[in-house]
């Protein structure tokens, strides 16, 4: 068994607050049922938001679910009901879950069906996608 010193002890609590001092500090996490996003809150008054359902394991999940979220600690989300834990600098990272899911919603629109490439091609001959058209105008 390795022993610390009290010296040992002081120093480490320094540098955990020198550490902590240089990073944003969350105070509080919401679902924000409008917006369909996670809203995080941090000491110093900003704020990072993720939409919810883009996160793997929330995609199904119902409002009342999603707004079960949790502050684990200083760095990290919590969905009890949903066994659903998320770091906090991930998703500020961009990391949404797994990379096979993050491949997955990638794909998403990428399809390389020939049906997709006849249209595309047809919409380029025809100078790209059509204009919206506003009624009333």
């Amino acid at each position: 068994m390795v022993e610390i010193t009290d010296a040992e002890l002081t120093q480490a609590k320094r540098r955990w607050d020198t550490e902590r001092a240089q990073r944003p500090v969350p105070v509080s996490v919401r679902f924000d049922a409008p917006s369909g996003r996670i809203v995080v809150e941090f000491i110093n008054g900003a704020a990072f938001m993720v939409p919810a359902r883009s996160l793997e394991g929330l995609t199904e999940a119902a409002d009342e679910q999603l707004a079960e979220v949790e502050l684990l600690g200083e760095t990290g989300l919590h969905w009890e009901s949903l066994d659903v834990d998320y770091s906090i600098s991930g998703l500020m990272s961009g990391v949404f879950g797994s990379r096979t899911f993050m491949e997955a919603q990638r794909r998403g629109g990428q399809s390389k069906s020939p049906a997709k490439i006849a249209a595309s091609r047809a919409n380029g001959a025809k100078g790209g996608r059509p204009r919206k058209v506003i009624k009333g105008s």
